[in-house]
C-alpha cells in the first residue's frame, strides 16, 4: 500500500521527535492513501511554515496488519470512541480522559481512521463548551465526509514504512 506524507520538506527519514504532540491520534508521523489530500496537506504546511509543497510517497509494508509485533488501532469509521480518541489526544486539558482512549502514551504503534477536519473542530468545540451532548456529537458525525489518516507512533511501527516513488 502507499501512502503520502504532505510537508514542506522532501521526507526520507522519519524522524519522531519533531512529530508535533496533541494531534489526531497523538504524537506520531501521519500520513494519507489518497495523494490529492496530502497534496493539499503540503499547501496547508507552506501557508503556515514557507518552503515548496512537497509529497513524500512510502510503501506499507502490510506484514504490519498481521504481525503481532506491533499494535494496530483501527477506527473504521467516526464514532464515540474515535471523537473521544480524538479529543483525548487533541486537547491536554480535555476532561472525559480515559487510559484506553488515548494514545499520548504510544501505546498504540499505528493508528488509522478519519481525519478531524475543520468541519470537525467545530462540533468538537461545541461539544467541549458544552453546547452539546456526546450524542449531539455523535449524530453530527455521521453526515460528514471524511478521509482516512494513517500516524505512525514508534520506530517498530516506521520500520514497515520504506521510502518511494510515487
Amino acid at each position: 500500500m502507499i501512502l503520502y506524507h504532505g510537508s514542506n520538506a522532501n521526507v526520507t527519514d522519519i524522524d519522531l521527535a519533531r512529530c508535533r504532540p496533541y494531534k489526531d491520534f497523538g504524537r506520531g508521523f501521519y500520513l494519507t492513501d489518497i495523494r490529492e489530500q496530502a497534496v493539499q496537506m503540503a499547501r496547508r504546511v507552506v501557508r503556515l511554515y514557507g518552503g515548496s509543497p512537497w509529497v513524500s510517497a512510502f510503501n506499507l509494508d502490510e506484514m504490519a496488519f498481521i504481525t503481532d509485533e506491533i499494535k494496530i488501532l483501527t477506527f473504521d469509521k467516526p464514532n464515540k470512541d474515535w471523537a473521544l480518541f480524538v479529543l483525548n489526544n487533541r486537547d491536554r486539558h480535555f476532561k472525559n480522559f480515559t487510559d484506553s482512549l488515548c494514545n499520548q502514551d504510544n501505546k498504540y504503534d499505528i493508528v488509522s481512521g478519519s481525519v478531524a477536519n475543520d468541519d470537525i473542530a467545530y462540533l468538537f468545540r461545541t461539544f467541549t463548551g458544552g453546547l452539546i451532548d456526546i450524542e449531539t456529537l455523535i449524530r453530527g458525525l455521521e453526515y460528514k465526509s471524511l478521509t482516512t489518516q494513517y500516524s505512525f507512533h514508534t520506530e517498530k511501527a516506521l520500520a514497515y514504512l520504506q521510502p518511494t516513488e510515487g
